[in-house]
């Protein structure tokens, strides 16, 4: 069974950083992607950033030149440092591992940019 644990969430002020992290535990079939999506309360999950086996990211552009995902591999973790947050950044963010066979989410980490 896949299971995601995401960590790192909290609250900072606006122009601060934060660092997310994912650990991912069980059996994964084949090359998988992982991703970051984040919901705020009242709108939909939206996709952030995702990175493949073979390192290619891409970023929405909301948090492109702010945010970096990487990846360790022999790790099994994922991270993604967030800099120049703003209160737009205010959202429950979430794990998310695409193998050949299924998705699996983590159950989130809140992330609150406030004063």
């Amino acid at each position: 069974q896949v299971q995601l644990v995401e960590s790192g969430g909290g609250l900072v002020q606006p122009g601060g950083s934060l660092r997310l992290s994912c650990a991912v535990s069980g059996t994964l079939f084949g090359n998988y992607v992982i991703g970051w999506y984040r919901q705020a309360p009242g709108n939909e999950r939206e996709w952030v950033a995702t990175i493949g086996s073979h390192g290619t990211i891409n970023y929405a552009h909301s948090v492109l030149g702010r945010f970096t995902i990487s990846r360790d591999n022999a790790k099994d973790t994922a991270d993604l440092q967030m800099n120049t947050l703003n209160p737009e950044d205010t959202a429950a963010y979430y794990c998310n591992v695409k193998d050949a066979r299924s998705s699996y989410w983590g159950p989130g980490t809140q992330v609150t940019v406030s004063f």
